[in-house]
């Protein structure tokens, strides 16, 4: 590979990642098995529908693109949809669910997605890039949860950047979480416009949140202006941007547990999988942890969801490939919260 023929200061973050777990990976021994192992999976997006876990991963696929930290090396092109079995947990592979070439307004990466049922009508949410090279936020629908899902006509009006994931509230209402940043662009948008020109707060500031916004009843466009996302501390002081072991990079996530509404979300360059709470949808969340520790690979992304009386907690790592940072494994294990409603961190490693 090229990046094993370049000196490490001239690596990229990913790169260097890379090469420390193609030398580690015989020594990981994974508590929990590929759910397939037939494709490559990651980004798990898990939902219970008619009763039954179906799980909306992202396919990785082999590539020639460069491995960078804008992520050229996921090229993926199209969607595959799992579900398990309740009783016997055997995974089904439904096969192809929506590929690039039926969105007429994408360009490539078809990068992680999520999935909601409302009144009998499955909506599947993708990141792609238009032909601008910017991320957008698309919709496909189904009758069925397994897809195929057929893609409107234009993205979401108003979305941009990456990792869509919707929480359906108690009240039926629903709620769109996305941003990324790096190759997921968040840092590119100001006042509503994309910039080619990346643009941090400094490290003393408050970090770039993720968004989010209610969506409109036919769950295709938005139904207010999006929204930031803010994660603090406990005194209630916004998460800085150099402070990368708590701060929000990318893989947005909500549950709800007891009440309270849990955000979680990758911390990127740190590779953590961390939450916050709050008291209602919007935030802002106080942070409380790391829910999953890093995994063989430069991602870490997930999905939370309630079955059979059982927190779980789907996820991803780079096994499958002995470490190939862009051919993953989709996985689960179950989540625990204490008495008090933290979450127990998790190790995916014996």
């Amino acid at each position: 590979m090229e990046s094993e023929k370049k000196p490490e200061a001239e690596m990229s973050d990913a790169e260097r990642k890379q090469q420390l777990d193609l030398k580690k990976a015989r020594s990981f021994k994974p508590k929990n098995p590929p759910l397939v192992t037939n494709i490559y999976t990651a980004d798990p997006s898990a939902h219970v529908f008619n009763e039954k876990i179906y799980i909306y991963p992202s396919h990785d696929i082999e590539t020639d693109s460069a491995i960078n930290d804008d992520g050229d090396h996921f090229a993926m092109r199209d969607y595959h949809v799992l579900s398990i079995d309740n009783h016997s947990e055997e995974v089904t592979d439904h096969g192809v669910a929506l590929s690039l070439e039926d969105i007429k307004w994408a360009s490539k990466q078809l990068w992680a997605p999520d999935a909601a049922e409302k009144s009998g009508q499955f909506y599947f949410y993708f990141p792609a890039r238009d032909y601008d090279g910017i991320f957008r936020i698309g919709v496909a629908i189904s009758d069925t949860p397994s897809g195929p899902f057929k893609a409107q006509e234009s993205y979401i009006e108003g979305s941009f950047s990456i990792d869509p994931a919707v929480f359906k509230d108690d009240d039926g209402s629903y709620y769109l979480y996305f941003g990324g940043l790096w190759g997921g662009q968040l840092q590119n948008w100001r006042d509503g416009k994309f910039s080619i020109q990346d643009s941090y707060p400094a490290d003393n500031e408050p970090a770039l949140p993720a968004k989010m916004a209610k969506l409109s009843d036919d769950m295709l466009t938005l139904a207010e202006p999006v929204k930031d996302i803010v994660i603090v501390d406990e005194s209630g002081a916004p998460i800085t941007t150099g402070d990368n072991e708590r701060r929000f990079f990318e893989a947005s996530w909500l549950h709800k547990y007891q009440g309270k509404y849990y955000f979680s979300y990758s911390t990127g360059d740190t590779h953590k999988i961390a939450y916050g709470i709050a008291d209602n949808p919007y935030g802002p969340f106080v942070y409380q942890g790391v829910i999953l520790n890093p995994v063989l690979g430069w991602t870490n992304h997930h999905s939370i969801v309630f079955h059979q009386e059982k927190w779980w907690l789907f996820y991803h790592d780079s096994s499958l490939s002995s470490g190939k940072t862009h051919l993953r494994c989709v996985k689960k294990t179950e989540l625990i919260h204490d008495i008090n409603g933290k979450i127990l961190p998790i190790t995916a490693y014996d």
